[in-house]
């Protein structure tokens, strides 16, 4: 038994007793209840209020006694699943998690009319010949809809076979969480897949030999594959890349490159990584990196050429689909949510975290929030903010303060005009601003005229008090 079947019975039980299946804060309530975690420990990591999680943790507490017929609380959960066959909720699922029908204390769950079914593991066998290591990718514990971002990206790694796909845009847009699920509908398609976070900065030849590591399933790695200065050869990267059709996703790409310079710019002794993406996109191998990032990586864009096997998606609004982000918080008045999601930009994270706001200090009531002055920008928001723009130049602040200033978008020639900077320099600072996605763009007839949304506008504006 393990948590996926776990969740997948209770979501099957509460949808017969309530109509409606676990949304994603009930789900990583169970999730987090089977890991021994305190409630503050998964409002935290939901970005919801422990108030919150605790209320929505009783109902559904108390939706799975009525179900089971016994009494199912926070603290005896894992204890019940645990007591073996005795439990009638563990036999339940030790007997029945894969037939059709379920029946728990004389009620009947049938999982298909329930529910489509969720993609079943790979059989052992089949394990065994797939290798995948997501090492510590973060575990999803709802996704809102991606589809046509997913279509997309399977399109490219599996039809166009290209050999580096790049995910980019604000933190917390859901970067990780599309690229993860996209494991589920390509997997069968890879011999390994792989996931790294570089968060810690590590060297290339750090990852390089990581990666070696993983291919030869060996933490030692023979002397013959080392160049003449020690390290790593790429080309026995390379050839692991060619014998095995491979998935590597590298995350927080951004963690390379140097803050208070134009976005996008290396380090100082990381620039062999621009050297190994080169490579990869140029050689021909049978494998597929994905890089996520929130800022762009500078020098990448350069191989980009007609027929180029590189491909760059910028994740944007989650749109109308965000509606589910609201009604997981169980807010208020939903012909109002159009309106808030449209001023948080359907930013999930930014919404996850308002909505909390609104659950605690408005009674979940968002008219009521939106009479405001918009938007309101919760310390939390705030605070994941001040990670960009402590990274920023003196000539990308000096634009992005006097954009938040203006109502309407402006031109090139009219922001020269009020700032004191070289056309050169102004160029180079917007360029990189648009690489940090801070910076929106409006073509109207043969003129670009720049903008801030109204999050970072009110975001510069409380930061440098103005």
């Amino acid at each position: 038994m393990n948590i996926a079947e776990v969740v997948k019975l209770a979501d099957e039980l509460v949808f017969t007793k309530t109509g409606k299946h676990l949304d994603y804060l009930q789900e990583a309530i169970l999730r987090g209840t089977l890991k021994d975690h305190t409630y503050p420990e998964i409002a935290d990591k939901v970005y919801s209020s422990s108030s919150h999680v605790r209320n929505v943790g009783s109902e559904l507490w108390k939706i799975l006694s009525e179900g089971l017929g016994q009494d199912i609380t926070k603290a005896n959960f894992r204890a019940i699943l645990e007591q073996g066959k005795n439990s009638n909720y563990q036999s339940a699922i030790i007997e029945n998690i894969t037939g059709d029908h379920v029946t728990v204390n004389k009620l009947n769950i049938c999982s298909q009319k329930a529910r489509k079914p969720r993609k079943t593991k790979p059989s052992q066998e089949t394990q065994n010949q797939r290798q995948i290591d997501l090492g510590e990718a973060p575990e999803i514990f709802t996704f809102y809809d991606r589809a046509n971002e997913l279509a997309t990206l399977e399109h490219w790694i599996i039809q166009e076979h290209c050999h580096l796909v790049q995910i980019l845009g604000l933190r917390g847009i859901g970067k990780t969480s599309l690229a993860i699920r996209l494991i589920d509908r390509i997997e069968t398609h890879f011999d390994r897949i792989i996931y790294r976070s570089l968060r810690f900065s590590p060297t290339l030849e750090t990852t390089l030999t990581n990666l070696l590591q993983i291919f030869s399933q060996s933490s030692e790695i023979p002397q013959e594959v080392r160049d003449n200065h020690g390290g790593i050869a790429p080309t026995e990267i390379l050839n692991h890349l060619r014998q095995n059709r491979c998935l590597i996703i590298l995350d927080d790409v951004q963690t390379l490159f140097s803050s208070n310079q134009l976005a996008g710019q290396y380090k100082s002794d990381y620039e062999d990584y621009h050297i190994f993406f080169k490579l990869i996109t140029e050689v021909s191998h049978n494998s597929c990196f994905i890089l996520i990032s929130s800022e762009t990586p500078r020098k990448i864009a350069e191989l980009s050429k007609e027929n180029s096997p590189l491909r760059t998606l910028v994740l944007g609004s989650l749109g109308i689909a965000a509606k589910e982000i609201l009604n997981s918080h169980q807010l208020l008045e939903e012909e109002t949510w159009e309106t808030l999601i449209n001023t948080y930009q359907g930013h999930p994270l930014w919404l996850n975290i308002t909505a909390t706001l609104i659950q605690q200090f408005f009674g979940g009531r968002v008219a009521d929030f939106l009479s405001y002055d918009m938007p309101i920008l919760d310390e939390s928001l705030r605070s994941r903010l001040e990670q960009e723009f402590r990274r920023l130049t003196e000539e990308e602040e000096a634009v992005i303060v006097h954009l938040a200033h203006e109502r309407e978008p402006v031109a090139l020639s009219q922001i020269l005009k009020k700032i004191k900077l070289s056309a050169s320099d102004l160029i180079n600072a917007i360029k990189s601003l648009g690489m940090r996605f801070l910076l929106e763009t409006q073509e109207q007839g043969k003129t670009t005229f720049f903008r801030l949304n109204p999050v970072i506008a009110q975001y510069v504006k409380n930061r440098y008090n103005s």
